[in-house]
């Protein structure tokens, strides 16, 4: 089952089943309104979010996923009314074959002898990241992206400060989250998302890998309801003046990871700072490709996502938006 957010026709936000069966058919979830809304209700009913979907009335909506895609009325899957309520995050290095290009940009001198920080945290993951079922194994690396506002809708553009000096896509599994009142968190579903970084400035020191994830992201447009696959086979391509000038299949979900869900999971929601009643989690879960292994993008390139179990690619193109030189405080 998948779920969008979208606009419709007469400008109010919905919710909408994708019906795979009849393609690209939405059907609107009659007085869902938000996957928010939607979210809350299932859990004060205590009930399966499929369940709960399936007591709604379902219109069909004249328009296609494709229609709403082109027309930009597709948004983020889940957020937050209040986007200072929203935890964007997420973990890094837990991919099999993800240490390769970090380890690259962290070595000065790519001496196979001498392992870097990045090596270490890999490896320690690839002993200790899957533990049995309902115990706690390693933790990972671990970043914080920002809030609800940083958040960019598929389809449409990344806003890149001038102060950057890359920006570069990450293809990877978002986790999608709503804490109940008491601070219970429930995960909603998994999404396709963009977690966008500026590597060269990560590449000049590692201990600058938390300004480099200080930058918008997308994620999206499908929202999968249920179980993650556990082998998830997609495509991340860069497409320049209506060419692809870059395409690599990506791997993802448990069998391509050195970490289970669960523990990312465990080590996330341990700080009872993201237990916060009605807040929103959205929670990275790492990749093994990057486009910046191989080339630089360039202002207006678009980045395309892409994996069948999530039907419809995520698509964003980039641009650079000025910033002061020199940001001052005012004494009060």
């Amino acid at each position: 089952m998948r779920l969008i957010q979208y606009i419709d026709n007469g400008g109010q936000r919905q919710v909408g089943l994708v019906n795979v069966q009849n393609g690209e058919q939405i059907e609107r979830l009659e007085g869902a309104g938000t996957t928010y809304t939607l979210a809350q209700k299932a859990i004060a009913a205590g009930s399966p979010l499929k369940t709960h979907i399936d007591s709604y009335t379902r219109v069909t909506e004249p328009d296609s996923l494709s229609d709403l895609l082109a027309q930009r009325r597709v948004l983020v899957p889940l957020d937050h009314p209040d986007p200072a309520h929203c935890y964007i995050t997420g973990t890094g290095l837990t991919h099999t074959g993800s240490a390769s290009t970090r380890d690259k940009m962290h070595s000065a001198d790519h001496d196979t002898e001498q392992l870097t920080d990045s090596m270490k945290m890999f490896r320690m993951g690839l002993e200790g990241g899957k533990p049995t079922p309902g115990t706690a194994g390693v933790q990972p690396e671990w970043f914080y992206k920002g809030d609800g506002s940083i958040l960019v809708a598929p389809e449409h553009t990344f806003p890149i400060p001038s102060f950057s000096l890359d920006a570069s896509e990450e293809p990877e599994l978002v986790g999608c989250y709503l804490n109940a009142a008491d601070g219970t968190p429930f995960r909603v579903g998994f999404a396709l998302g963009n977690e966008l970084s500026d590597h060269i400035t990560e590449r000049q020191n590692y201990l600058f890998l938390a300004h480099s994830k200080l930058r918008v992201c997308s994620f999206g447009p499908e929202l999968l309801v249920g179980e993650l696959p556990n082998d998830i086979r997609g495509t991340s391509r860069i497409i320049r003046n209506g060419e692809t000038v870059w395409e690599k299949p990506f791997l993802s979900g448990e069998a391509n990871m050195s970490h289970t869900i669960a523990n990312l999971e465990h080590h996330h929601f341990k700080y009872k700072l993201f237990r916060r009643g009605g807040d929103v989690n959205l929670h990275y879960f790492g990749t093994a490709t990057l486009s910046f292994a191989d080339m630089r993008t360039a202002e207006g390139d678009t980045f395309e996502i892409q994996a069948d179990a999530f039907g419809k690619p995520l698509s964003n193109s980039w641009q650079v938006v000025a910033e002061p030189d020199y940001f001052g405080v005012e004494q009060l």
